[in-house]
Formats: C-alpha cells, structure tokens, sequence
C-alpha cells in the first residue's frame, strides 16, 4: 500500500505484517514519554474561530489547551503567520513540543476555486482532476495547511440532498476513478514535501443514500447493496494510500458511523488494510447522544473502541476518556493505539523534522491566485459544462450583434463560487457578464436582472444563513421582467442565466421541490415568448427537474456553479471557443416522484416494456415515465458524433483474463470535439439479481472534424466481479453483454462468454 511504502522510504523500515511490527522508532520513542493525559490530548481537535463551521461548537481557550498537550491538531486557522503563531505554542510551550495538524475543508480549490466536485466529475478527465487536486495542495500548503477534508467520496443517488453537490455523482465505479486522482492529487509520491497533504476520504460512510434525501438523516441497506453500490470509491482511495478518513453523521446498521466497531475496525482496518487515522466529522462523536447511544462519556467510550482516533470540536475525548479509563471502560492501549495513529501522520508529513515547513512566508504571493492556477482553473470549469439541449443550434453564438444577457445569476459575483467554497473569495470571481464583455468584446451586451433568485421571503431567509445569496429586489417582480422583455425584444439573441443560488445546495441544503424556482421559470416564459433565440445557462449544484423548460424551443448549457473564472470559462463556451464535452455523473428525473432513479438499477419480475407504453401489473407509473429526463452519462456537443463497428477481441475467456472492446468513432459535425466513450457491462445471469448495466470503462478522445478514430477499452478480470449473498468478490461463468456508446442508452451491443 501507498501508506506503508511510504512510511518505509521514510524510515527504512521492513514491514513483516504484523501491525506490531510496524512501528516508528520516533513514535514509539515520544509514545514511551508521554502522560495518559497527553495522549488524550493527541486525540483532540479543536477551531478557535474565525473559519467556516459546519455546527454551533466553537472551541474555548484553544491556547492554553495547546500549552498543556491537550491538542492535537487545528482547523479554521490559515496563513502562515497564524500558523506559526498556533505551532510556536505547541513546540515550544508545551511539554514536549509536538506539532499539530493544521487542517482546512478545501473541497474545490483554495483560494483559486475551480468547479464544485459534481461539476467537475462531469469532465470525465482523470488527469484535469489530479492537476486540480494538485493546484489545490500547492495552495493550502502555502498557506500553512498540511491535512485536508477532503475527496468526498460518497456515492448520491438522491439529488434532493445537498450535498450531491460535493461528490462525483451516482456511479461507484467512476466515482472510484475521481477518489484516486484526488488522493494522488492531494498526496503526491512524498507526503514529507512542502506542497503536498494529508487527504481524509469522507463520509465514511454511506452518508449519501440518507432517507429523504435529508442531511444528517438515518440510512439503512443491506450488506450486499453495501459493497455493490456504495463502498467502492473509499475502498479506491484507502489502497490509493489515503492517510486519513473521517467518519459519517449517519448510522450502518443501526450504530452511527462514528461508533461503529465493524465499519471503522472490522472493515476499514483488518479487512482493507487502512493503517492512517480516523475523525470524526464536526461534534459527530457528541451527535451519537441524540442517536439514543447514551451521556458523552458512554458515546466516546464507544467510538474510541470502535476505532475512532480523533475527536472534532465535540471534545467527548478530551472530557471523559481519562474517568472511563479509571472505571475500566477503555483501556490505556486502546488510547494509545489512537494517539499513535495521529502521531505517525504527523510523522509521515515532515513536521517532527520541520514543524514550520509549511510556513514559508513568500509562497502565498507565489502560489495563491497566479495567473496559472486561474488559467487551470478556467479550463476546468469549460470541461465541465454539460450542453443538455441545442435548439436549432442557438449555441456558440456570434461574437458580433446584440446579446441580451438576463436573469439574476447573470451579473451575481455572490453565487459564482458554489457552495463549500469556505476558503475563496467571491469578490474575486468574474461574473458571467464581465465574461461576455471580456471574450466578445465587439458584441453589444445589455443586461437586465429579470427576477429574483425567489420571491419568496422565507425561503431566502434560510438559503441566506451563511451570507447574502438571494437579493430580493426593490423593484417589484413585474417591473423586472419588463424590463427584461423590452431588453429581448430589441435584442438578436437572449441568454438567460438562471438556477440555483450557491447555498441551494451543499451542506444542509436538502430540497423537495429541485425545480428552478417560480420567479425564474417566468422569467424563462416570458422570453421565449418574445419569439427571440433563447439560450438558458442553467447554474445549480444539483441534477434540477427541468421537463417543462426542457420542452421549450430553448438551448440549455448546464453550468453547476463553476469557481472563480465562471464569468470567462461560460463565455469561452458559449461563444465557441471551446465545444463543451461534459457529461452528466448523475442522472437528471423527470419530476421528485421517481427518485431514485440511476443507471445501474436493477430489473424486475415485471418489467415494463422498453417502448415506455403503460401497462397494468407491470413495474410503472400511471402518471410519468420510468425513464429519466436525462440518463448518467448524456452530454451534446456542437458537432456530432457516429458509433459503429463494435467488436471482441475475444468471444469467450476464462476466470482471470481480460478481454478488449473496439468502437469507430466518428466526428460527423462541423466543429472539432471531445467525446466520452462509455462502456457499460451486463451480467446476464447470476447468483444476486444483477443490475440492467453498469458502467466499467470510459475513455476521452478528441475528434476534429470529420475524424474517424478506434477507440478500445479493455475489461479487467475484476470488472466482472460482484459481491455476491456471502459477501464474497466473485465472477460467475455465464454470458456478458457489453454496450457502447454516448451515454448510458448506449444501444451497441457484443456478447461474450466467461467459462
């Protein structure tokens, strides 16, 4: 594994697998030095203030708990002045100077955000996704930060949870793809270097299939549902050598994640082989108090034996772990085991030999907010644009006539970041109208805000709690839209920006209703009553249902909310400069009604037909489709693309061989492009009802015009694998189909034979 080949480079060190054979001399060494009570205070990690919360706790007296060993790590603190200042404490004022983690939430870039983590899943490009992670690393780490909350990696199904937003979607197999460029990103090949740093993988786990799509809410499913649909992408990032993972709000199997024995010990260490730490997410140790699991004391007794190593904010550790030691309900190893898992992570990142290496007073200028980072952050942002409909090919447009540029996220520098964005600065981002004047400078652009976000009061009100994002304005809604209207009416072509503010969505964030609200869907009437080409730039952190302006002669450019270069990277799309080639990672509903709904779900004992006709005692509904709006994996461009000439390389292989899929492709349009190449696998017959398809391959090439290029994928002997009722990973001999194609209705099909 990453992590114990890292550790031998750094130590050299045999590993002869055994745990207790795995030990750091300097660890060791400290561990032998230290009271009962500095270990606890190991466990401990606090926020003095002045960062983004995500609870109401809000630690005391941070200071002197660092003086008397009762720290061991820092968030919401930045800069390498602070930094130091809080380090200089730790190493020269308390007993034995030990340094402390400095963690931070940078979830799409630092100060240079790029698109929020659902967007730039859409790129499908796992090299622009490690280049983020990297900038991102490059960034933190000059700022003094040296651990980060960071990839969420939990697989969402439910686009009324908010923080859809801030994982890779719905498909465990390229959800694992984006968690091990994100680790690697993070992490590099030397954690012990200046610019790279500690990733933890959250939730873990399954906090993304909570019942109604509420956060923080229960979740329940079975063991094989587990492994087939949910675990994969933090099992891809623990053997990518993730050093850290953080425990979820939610319970498995009736025990909140961050006291459960089998999912942080059982599975996570001696099934998986993680050797890094655990904490828990924010006062989620003290949350297990109103699960109904008892008093604090009784709660942290519980997590630390659970496997458990840090405590954030909640300070149940800190409280109450030396009295359940006195009463013989934790012992003195179990402490000890914790606090030497967040020392070797100390360890591993250099800060024993340098505890102030990360607080180089020059980088910040150097490499925060450069030109490169906010060219790197421009590019993502147009990989990750998704073109849903094209209309009488509306889009790009002209950079010459008259634009009229509407709606109330077309001039919004507040809702430009997306949320989690907690270290950037909105004052910094470009807005969708300085874009257009920026990269069609010969154009007419004239504006008119058209609507609010909502008109409704409340609703605001509660969107607002973290800072300002639905204005309200003076003007009445009706002036508004006439306004806009009269604008359109002179105008050659209208482009509305409409969707969600950035607090719409992402952490206590859930929806019931994900339509693009009344106010705008007006406006969206209005303007494509005027009879003018319309455009719409939807922005949203979530897959919205859109049927009714998706049957609207309109073209729609899906946007999320795209980070700091927003306004330049949606003009450079827009107006052709770049051919968008995002593809959806979650699939988009036609209404509230049928989710879930994702690729991968499985069949029934009475299918509906294929056609989509109703038919009574089969498995519909009287009143929508089953099919979606938009399946995983849909995307336009503005050229076309031709598949043809699907072939095996082998009809028939055997358990442990890997078999090749070739595809033509064409580029039939009159634009060079990019296209994501899907290939989905159907296990025919098995022990388990299998799924209709599931993804097991993708690749993205670029097609100038009229181009024709093969395109293989090959499957490995554990893309046919499944756990099956034993919870064994198996492949079954029997018949495979393999389709190929644009998006997850690929309608290319081979067959093949596993012996």
């Amino acid at each position: 594994m990453y992590y114990k080949n890292l550790l031998f480079a750094l130590i050299g060190l045999s590993f002869l697998g055994t745990r207790a054979q795995e030990r750091i001399p300097k660890v060791e060494e400290l561990l032998g030095k230290m009271t009962i009570e500095e270990k606890i205070g190991q466990l401990n990690l606090l926020t003095p203030g002045g960062g983004v919360a995500t609870g109401e706790v809000v630690s005391k007296d941070v200071g002197s708990k660092i003086k008397s060993g009762q720290v061991g790590g820092l968030f919401g603190v930045a800069g390498p002045d602070r930094v130091r200042k809080a380090q200089e404490i730790a190493v020269n004022d308390s007993r034995l100077g030990i340094p402390l983690l400095i963690g931070s939430d940078v979830i799409h870039g630092y100060k240079t955000t790029y698109p929020i983590p659902l967007g730039l899943s859409a790129s499908w490009d796992m090299d622009l996704v490690k280049q983020a992670a990297q900038m991102a690393a490059r960034e933190a780490t000059a700022d003094g930060i040296n651990w980060n909350f960071s990839p969420m990696v939990d697989i969402a199904r439910d686009p009324r949870w908010g923080r859809i937003s801030e994982g890779a979607g719905e498909d465990p197999y390229l959800g694992s793809k984006i968690a091990v460029a994100m680790v690697t990103g993070y992490q590099g090949d030397d954690l012990a270097a200046a610019h790279t740093i500690l990733a933890c993988v959250k939730h873990f786990a399954l906090y993304g299939a909570v019942e109604a799509g509420r956060d923080y809410h229960s979740v329940d499913m079975s063991k094989i549902k587990m492994f087939n649909q949910y675990m994969q992408p933090y099992k891809a990032a623990i053997d990518a050598g993730a050093a850290s993972v953080m425990s979820s709000f939610n319970d498995v199997d009736g025990v909140p994640a961050t006291g459960n024995k089998w999912l942080l010990t059982d599975l996570l260490r001696d099934q998986w082989g993680f050797e890094g730490f655990v904490v828990s997410d924010y006062t989620s140790l003290n949350e297990m108090i109103p699960h109904g699991l008892g008093d604090l004391q009784a709660v942290s007794a519980l997590a630390l034996k659970a496997g458990l190593d840090m405590d954030m904010v909640g300070e149940g550790f800190l409280t109450t772990l030396k009295k359940s030691l006195d009463e013989g309900k934790v012992t003195e190893l179990d402490i000890t085991n914790a606090c030497r898992r967040v020392l070797e992570a100390k360890y591993i990142s250099g800060l024993f030999d340098d505890p102030y290496k990360y607080l180089d007073a020059k980088r910040p200028k150097k490499d925060i907010l450069t030109e490169d980072n906010r060219d790197l952050a421009r590019k993502l942002a147009t990989r990750s644009f998704v073109l849903l409909k094209n209309h009488n090919n509306i889009l790009p447009l002209n950079k010459l006539g008259k634009i009229a540029l509407v709606g109330p996220l077309a001039d919004s520098r507040e809702n430009m970041l997306g949320t989690w964005a907690p270290t950037g600065d909105f004052n910094l981002a470009v807005t969708i109208l300085e874009g257009f004047k920026n990269v069609a400078s010969n154009a007419t652009i004239e504006y008119a805000k058209g609507a609010n976000i909502s008109d409704d009061a409340d609703f605001a009100k509660n969107v607002n709690s973290l800072g300002e994002r639905i204005v309200i304005d003076e003007r009445s809604p009706e002036d508004m839209l006439q306004e806009a209207v009269e604008l359109a009416k002179t105008s050659d072509v209208v482009v509305a920006v409409v969707g969600e503010a950035t607090e719409m969505s992402g952490e206590s964030s859930s929806r019931t209703d994900i339509s693009i609200p009344e106010s705008q869907k007006k406006l969206i009437k209005a303007l494509v009553e005027t009879g003018k080409p319309v455009a719409l730039i939807l922005m949203s952190g979530r897959p919205l249902t859109i049927p009714e302006e998706f049957d609207m002669p309109v073209s729609i450019l899906q946007v999320w909310h795209p980070g700091v270069e927003a306004g330049n990277a949606i003009a450079d799309v827009v107006f052709g400069d770049y051919n968008p080639s995002g593809k959806l990672t979650a699939t988009w509903p036609v209404n509230v009604g049928q989710i879930p709904v994702y690729h991968s779900v499985k069949a029934t004992g009475r299918p509906a037909p294929e056609s989509g006709e109703f038919q009574k005692f089969r498995s519909n509904y009287l009143d929508a489709p089953n099919a979606p709006l938009l399946p995983f994996g849909y995307g336009l461009s503005y050229t076309t693309f031709e598949y043809g000439n699907l072939k095996l390389n082998k009809k028939e292989i055997a358990q442990g061989e890997s078999i090749s899929a070739t595809v033509t492709v064409k580029n039939t349009g009159d634009y060079d492009g990019e296209e994501v190449v899907q290939l989905y696998l159907k296990d025919v017959v098995r022990s388990i009802t299998p799924p209709k398809r599931q993804l097991k391959g993708f690749e993205k090439v670029m097609l100038k015009k009229g181009e024709s290029k093969e395109v293989s994928i090959t499957l490995s002997a554990d893309d046919l694998k499944f756990y099956n009722a034993q919870l064994e990973f198996v492949s079954e001999p029997g018949d495979f189909e393999i389709f190929v194609g644009t998006n997850s209705d690929a309608k290319l099909k081979e067959t093949f034979k596993l012996k």
